[in-house]
C-alpha cells in the first residue's frame, strides 16, 4: 500500500517560483494558470492528488515556506490476543 499525501498552499505567501514543481519526486506540482494570488501571482497546487506521497520535498524547498504537507497515517495490522 503507498502512502497516500496531500498539500496546502498558503496562497497569501506563495510566490509561483516552481520551485516546488521542479523538485516534487513524484511530479505531481504545477501552478495555477487559472487564477492569482492576492499579490499577482498563479500559485502553485496539487494537481495529481492521487500520486502524492507527502514526502515533504516541496515543503523543504519552498523559499516562503508557503506550503504545508498532510500525510495519511498507513493502517497497522492489528495483532490477535494471545492465548497464554
Amino acid at each position: 500500500m503507498s502512502v497516500k499525501g496531500w498539500i496546502t498552499v498558503d496562497e497569501r505567501f506563495c510566490k509561483g517560483c516552481e520551485l516546488c514543481v521542479h523538485f516534487c519526486p513524484q511530479q505531481v506540482l504545477g501552478l495555477a494558470w487559472d487564477r492569482l494570488t492576492p499579490k499577482g501571482y498563479h500559485p502553485a497546487q496539487l494537481v495529481d492528488p492521487e500520486r502524492c506521497t507527502g514526502c515533504e520535498v516541496c515543503a523543504v524547498v519552498c523559499p516562503e515556506g508557503a506550503i504545508t504537507v498532510y500525510r495519511q497515517a498507513p493502517v497497522r495490522a492489528q495483532r490477535a490476543p494471545s492465548l497464554a
